[in-house]
């Protein structure tokens, strides 16, 4: 048997073999069948949406790669109010989503009493939806209350298993000892967990690539979030490469072997280096994806990296055209809370 064949049986590869599937484009259209072949296995040809909320574009860390970094003197700031965030919730509501991701950088301003206090407020308005947060690094009292307040889903992703790596694409107040703690101690509380990492970012290797499975393997999260890199203008990374669609569907299929039951979004990064690279994400065997349903100001302040599409769409906009998108790539938008079926 060839390595994806393997991988098809054993849901796993040795390094060696992983390097030599990652290294060539050769086995990926067996690659991309096995990965949708497995994905039906656990999720038919359902496709779940999170209704994205990008509430806040300051941050407090300088991350080389992001567009919201503290450095960036060009990025427009804002903060959306705890009535804003309501009222996307309601608008998502009305469109069908039943999981709100609320995103945003390290903003210190949101402490841990007003998360709370608009997590709790999603969830008494809309009990039958969940909440997602994606707020970075914080102590584990910090998230246990957010869990108590009634969000059940955490996404962070680690951006890269290996230290050396880590050091080249954060600032030196940041480790990724710390980041890897931050993920075991969302698991520990009960949280539905999410990592993930970006494609081709600089100075990545495809050794660094191994390292990550092996530490995806490890932590065993319910959701994996990757995405190519795309270079922002005003980092420090801005002549760098972007990664490129090939590996990073590649790596779609990989994981999906792998982690049969996770839940992988076909990002917006895909769509934004090709025009159907969220239909190719759902070929590859991604089950997710996140409309955005943030306010106009959001949409166009929340830059992370160059080039983002959709951000001149409102909600509904935003959602008739991922779903559509979905059917034409073959497979059904559910309105479900699309929990993780392991």
């Amino acid at each position: 048997m060839n390595a994806a064949e393997v991988l098809f049986e054993e849901k796993n590869l040795i390094d060696e073999e992983f390097l030599k599937l990652l290294k060539t484009d050769e086995f990926d259209e067996q690659l991309f069948h096995y990965a949708d072949l497995r994905r039906r296995e656990f999720y038919g040809t359902d496709v779940y949406s999170r209704g994205l909320i990008e509430f806040t574009n300051h941050c407090k860390n300088n991350c080389l790669y992001c567009g919201i970094r503290r450095e960036n003197k060009n990025a427009s700031r804002y903060r959306m109010t705890p009535q804003e965030i309501l009222e996307c919730c309601t608008n998502g509501y009305n469109l069908g989503l039943r999981t709100f991701v609320l995103q945003g950088g390290e903003d210190p301003f949101f402490t841990d009493e007003k998360i709370c206090s608009i997590v709790s407020q999603i969830k008494n308005k809309f009990p039958d939806c969940a909440v997602t947060l994606s707020i970075g690094e914080k102590n584990k009292k910090s998230y246990q209350s957010y869990f108590d307040a009634g969000a059940s889903r955490y996404l962070l992703r680690h951006e890269t298993a290996c230290d050396s790596h880590y050091k080249k694409l954060h600032p030196a107040e940041m480790s990724l000892e710390n980041r890897k703690r931050c993920l075991f101690d969302l698991k520990e509380i009960g949280f539905q967990i999410g990592a993930g990492f970006m494609v081709g970012s600089p100075f990545q290797t495809l050794e660094n690539i191994v390292e990550d499975f092996r530490f995806l393997q490890k932590l065993e999260p319910d959701m994996i979030g990757i995405g190519p890199f795309i270079s922002h203008r005003d980092t420090p990374f801005a002549e760098f490469k972007n990664g490129t669609l090939g590996l990073t569907l590649r790596l779609i299929s990989v994981l999906r072997l792998m982690f049969p039951y996770a839940l992988i979004p076909a990002t917006t990064a895909l769509g934004t280096i090709h025009s159907e690279g969220r239909e190719l994400g759902l070929k590859a065997g991604a089950n997710v994806v996140m409309p955005n349903i943030s306010t106009a100001e959001a949409r166009k302040n929340y830059v992370l990296y160059d080039n983002k599409i959709c951000i001149g769409e409102d909600a509904v906009k935003c959602h008739g055209c991922i779903s559509a998108r979905i059917e034409s790539a073959g497979y059904h938008l559910v309105t479900d809370i699309g929990d993780v079926k392991k």
